[in-house]
């Protein structure tokens, strides 16, 4: 080790970035916790050291996750550290003797009494490649590490990476279900309230009949409102379900978008709207059939609901590569910037409105986009802008043996 030189800047070009994703696993400045100090315990027996650490270089400083050494505090300055050199190599980093390296003495941490002599570090790399610290072990005698001892110091630092990975999982799993409580009491509260308010009104017009028939039915409204927030939370829960399972399948797209069609033609009749479908016949794809019939049946209720009255929805299939591409398309309000950029997430609120007065809960093209990406698919939408309408595709591998005769036109009233 005696040719080192230390770098000229201990600051990599991508701090900000790696700062970034550090912070954003909430560890820094948390208090010790055994699943680090059993890491540093191992890296300590792995090499009989009597030091071993766990660290995060953040801006200025290194914190000390797990410190298994004599050494008071939790944390350093991070131009005194050997852990800020070490985040800057790909591989294990290693002092056998760092007074044997001019550069390293500039350190308090190696030049004082009893101070650092060997050092070994592995860096914790994300798998975008940031490295945010390290799992080390020192010793103030000068050391060889054998290639096993530093393979398993690597190890160690793959663990603690795993570790950081599944807390950050976790956290957004507990977020999520705080969304959804949150927005489930946000999103009933106000029905519930007019049940109870239009409840009193009833009462009060028991003897006039057609106000009676008009409160009954306006209660029927909010509680067809509420039990369709319900479903779509429900629905969003047993999605996110690690027990989730579905059932693949050959399934043959005409066939499919022939009975949601149909299924939705009234609805559309009473807009006065038409639905034209262009499909190629025995395009197979390989998916789940009641999955996929959901997401179909939400695209065009969608399309349905946000298009004109007397327009035409047109459900096309194509095959592109390996892939069936099955679009919507209809003659409505169209996307705005702003509606694309949160398009499929949760409980997003778009700028359109239902031109016949229909109630939305904010979780359907998030149930689709989910639905789609576990059967292997993608969703997407383009839009040229408000009021010039909207097409959602979706595309599904195609199941083997799946052919294609001649595209037929045919229209569902």
């Amino acid at each position: 080790m005696a040719a080192y030189s230390k770098p000229v800047s201990i600051i990599p070009i991508n701090d900000p970035d790696r700062l970034k994703k550090l912070r954003g696993y909430g560890i820094l400045d948390t208090p010790p916790e055994e699943a680090f100090d059993k890491v540093a315990r191992l890296a300590a027996q792995i090499f009989d050291t009597p030091s071993a650490f766990v660290t995060f270089v953040d801006q200025d400083r290194v914190f000390f996750k797990a410190n298994l050494s004599p050494l008071a505090g939790n944390q350093v300055q991070r131009p005194d550290s050997l852990c800020s050199l070490a985040i800057l190599e790909e591989a294990v980093t290693v002092f056998n003797d760092t007074y044997q390296i001019p550069d390293l003495l500039e350190s308090p941490h190696v030049s004082c009494q009893g101070g650092i002599r060997f050092y070994a570090g592995a860096p914790l790399k994300t798998r975008e490649g940031y490295r945010l610290g390290t799992v080390c072990v020192v010793d103030s005698v000068p050391r060889q590490a054998s290639p096993k001892q530093l393979q398993m110091l690597e190890t160690l630092s793959s663990i603690v990476v795993d570790e950081l990975e599944q807390r950050l999982a976790a956290q957004r799993a507990i977020s999520a279900q705080t969304d959804l409580v949150n927005m489930a009491v946000h999103d009933l509260k106000n029905p519930a309230l007019n049940i109870a308010s239009l409840s009193d009104l009833l009462l009060k017009r028991i003897t006039d009949g057609a106000m009676v028939q008009e409160l009954a039915g306006m209660i029927k409204g909010c509680s067809e409102e509420i039990s369709g927030k319900l479903e779509g939370l429900l629905k969003l829960s047993q999605l996110e379900d690690d027990s989730f399972q579905l059932n693949l399948e050959a399934v043959d797209l005409p066939a499919l978008l022939d009975q949601v069609g149909s299924n939705f033609g009234l609805m559309a009749a009473q807009k006065g709207q038409r639905i034209s479908q262009r499909a190629g016949e025995s395009i197979a794809v390989r998916a789940d059939r009641a999955r996929l019939q959901e997401v179909f049946e939400n695209l065009l209720s969608n399309a349905i609901k946000y298009a004109y009255p007397d327009t035409t929805i047109t459900i096309a299939v194509n095959r592109t590569g390996k892939q069936a591409v099955v679009s919507f398309e209809d003659q409505g309000q169209g996307l705005s910037e702003g509606d694309m950029q949160k398009l499929f997430t949760k409980f997003a609120r778009l700028s359109s409105i239902p031109t016949g007065k229909e109630r939305s809960n904010g979780l359907g093209l998030s149930i689709v986009k989910t639905l789609i990406e576990l059967q292997g698919g993608k969703v997407w939408a383009t839009s040229a802008g408000k009021n010039k309408g909207a097409t959602f595709f979706v595309a599904l591998p195609l199941y083997a043996g799946s052919s294609r005769k001649e595209n037929a036109n045919t229209d569902m009233k």
